[in-house]
This record gives C-alpha cells, sequence and structure tokens, in this order.
C-alpha cells in the first residue's frame, strides 16, 4: 500500500477531535494538535500525529490533567520556577519558552525551571518561538529511561533532549533539536509499527546485545550519540532539566509510552534578549554570513547541497504543506483503530 497525503487541516482537525472528544478544552487541543502537526511537516513524524492517542490515553488515566494552570513557585526577576502539577506537556513547555522571553526582554536573559511537567514533543516547536521575538532560545528536558550509563545494561538515562534557535535575517530561524541518543526512541516505535528492522548500532537487547529488531531495543536500551559523550550530555541535561528544577530525574521520569502515572519531566527554558548583547540586525547580517559560508564550502563527494542547521525541516514543510502530509498506511490504520477504540467517531471523519 502507499502512502496516503493528508492536509495540515485534517491531520489538526483530526487531533483537536480525539482531545475535545476526551474532555480536553479548545485552547490546550489546539496546542496539542498544533505540535503534532508541525512535527509531520518538518519531517519527524516519530514525534506527529502518531502518537495522538498515546497522549490522549495519559489525559484519560489522569496521568496527565487538561484544564490545570502551572504556578509560578518561584518569581525572581530573570530567574522563574514553574510548576506544572502534572498538566499538558506542550502547554506547559509553551508558558516556560514565552515566560523566558518576557522575563529577557526585561532583564536580558530570562531562565524559567519546570517541575511536574510531561513530555512536550519536539522542542524545536518551543525554541522557535523564541527565535521569532529576536531571541535565541534554548530549551532542555529529562525524559523516562532509554539508555544505559556508559559501561552498563540497564537503562536509567532519557533522552534529554534540547533544542537551541536562533533567528536570521532573510530564511527560517537556525535550529536544532536533538536527543543525546543515536536517535530518538519513536522512531524504534516507528519502525516496529511498520515491521521493518532497525540499522546497526541503534540499539541493544535487554542482555547488553546489539539488535536489529525495534521491539528488542525498545526493552533493552538505546545507544548514546557519539558514544560516552552522548551519555555524558545526557545527564548534563538531567541536572539542567530535573535536578535544578527540584523534578523528578534518572529513572524516576515517566514516559508518554506509558498510559498511566505522573511524568514528573522537567525542563529548562532560557531566552536570550539579542538586543541586550547587540544590534539585532547586525546579528541577523552577520547570522546570514555565517549560513552563507556554511552553504558555499566545497562539496564532499555525493553531496548536492549542503544545509544550515534547520534547513531540511523548514524545505520538508514548504513540500508538505503544497503535497500534503505523506502518512505511512500502518500509522493510518492504527490511527483509525485507537480513535475508535476510544470512541471517537467523530474524529475518525477527519481521516477520510
Amino acid at each position: 500500500m502507499t502512502e496516503r497525503r493528508f492536509s495540515p487541516a485534517q491531520l489538526f482537525g483530526f487531533a483537536c477531535a480525539v482531545y475535545q472528544g476526551i474532555g480536553v478544552g479548545e485552547a490546550e487541543a489546539a496546542v496539542l494538535a498544533d505540535t503534532l502537526v508541525q512535527a509531520d511537516l518538518w519531517g519527524h513524524q516519530s514525534h506527529g500525529v502518531l502518537r495522538t492517542v498515546w497522549y490522549a490515553r495519559r489525559i484519560l488515566s489522569g496521568a496527565a490533567v487538561h484544564g490545570r494552570d502551572p504556578v509560578l513557585v518561584v518569581d525572581a526577576g530573570a530567574v522563574a520556577v514553574l510548576d506544572g502539577r502534572d498538566g499538558i506537556g506542550q502547554c506547559i513547555a509553551r508558558r516556560a519558552m514565552d515566560e523566558s522571553v518576557a522575563r529577557a526582554k526585561a532583564h536580558g536573559v530570562g531562565a524559567v525551571a519546570v517541575r511536574n511537567s510531561g513530555h512536550f514533543g519536539t522542542a524545536m516547536y518551543f525554541t522557535r518561538r523564541a527565535a521569532a521575538r529576536d531571541c535565541i532560545g534554548i530549551l532542555t528536558s529529562n525524559a523516562s529511561p532509554a539508555m544505559a550509563p556508559w559501561g552498563g545494561r540497564r537503562k536509567l538515562i532519557g533522552t534529554n533532549p534540547w533544542s537551541i534557535a536562533a533567528p536570521t535575517g532573510i530564511g527560517p530561524p537556525c535550529v536544532l533539536d536533538l536527543a543525546n541518543t543515536v536517535v530518538a526512541r519513536g522512531k524504534l516505535y516507528l519502525a516496529d509499527k511498520r515491521g521493518a528492522p532497525i540499522p546497526d548500532g541503534w540499539a541493544i537487547d535487554v542482555d547488553g546485545v546489539p539488535t536489529n529488531d525495534a521491539r528488542a531495543g525498545i526493552a533493552g536500551t538505546i545507544l548514546p550519540m557519539a558514544g560516552h559523550k552522548g551519555y555524558g550530555i545526557a545527564t548534563l541535561m538531567d541536572v539542567l532539566s530535573g535536578v535544578l528544577s527540584g523534578s523528578g530525574f534518572g529513572d524516576a521520569v515517566v514516559g508518554p509510552y506509558v498510559p498511566d502515572g505522573p511524568s514528573r519531566a522537567g525542563h529548562l527554558a532560557v531566552a536570550l534578549d539579542i538586543a541586550a548583547f547587540r544590534d539585532v540586525a547586525a546579528f541577523k547580517a552577520d547570522m546570514d554570513r555565517l549560513i552563507d559560508t556554511l552553504k558555499a564550502a566545497p562539496k564532499a563527494q555525493g553531496t548536492d547541497e549542503i544545509f544550515f542547521p534547520g534547513e531540511p525541516e523548514h524545505r520538508a514543510e514548504q513540500h508538505q504543506r503544497a503535497a500534503g502530509i505523506a502518512l505511512p498506511p500502518d500509522t493510518v490504520a492504527s490511527l483509525r483503530r485507537d480513535t475508535a477504540e476510544l470512541g471517537l467517531t467523530a474524529a475518525l471523519a477527519f481521516l477520510g
């Protein structure tokens, strides 16, 4: 079977209908849906509408509580601590990033630590909000255990993703969003749904043996990127996200793949107001020159074009907004099945 293409509006309507169908308010449902559709537009299907029902099940179990606003527990000028109170991670992360930008505009820098949040999807969705307001946005998060300490075989450290986004003058922002494992765990779930093998070097099974089986890799551990360096970065991201905020850390964090249990995820959102450091127009001009320099570098054999960080996602979004978002048939089938199991027939209409 071939992939089907859906308009962004169709998938947004589908996800909104799922969340509103289980009682989530319109505003929160829209944030959740938008983060999922945007991930698909960027070509990150592992974090796209594939996850719609995962989040719904956590809301239904009470693990993630809709309609619960986060509260400030520390309010100290440039610094704040936000307690998400087990709310919806995407909504909490957006509030934290926007709060950090507001504080940066007042103080030059804003840093907001977040406790008791949940999985928020793609980190670049939030750092780009800072870049749109002429700030450099930085966001870190911890996650449920996915990798073992370097040399071990019991998973105790999450993928613990992070993102940095900076505005440019004439193009999309320069943005990095990555997990500290070789791949995000969602890519193993995507491979498992497709019945496809995973490449060498992605994961080891519960006995510490390298595996090409996605399900065995999920049960085992995903390997860190760059060996011990990825493990070290992930550990320090846990310090910034979980330990500093007073949230869960290590194996105390529960991920979106589990339908119940408070997540206890923590984040750190930082914004740097470029105007506090230098003239914004001059900064953007230098960013453009940096990008031009990178793209003009001599190309290695087999390379047609050099991209700057964030450019592949920008290209993918342009294409899929015009052509539609391509979803594999197995993803569409699982969305239909899972949505029907929840009795949300109104949402199914959006999938045709």
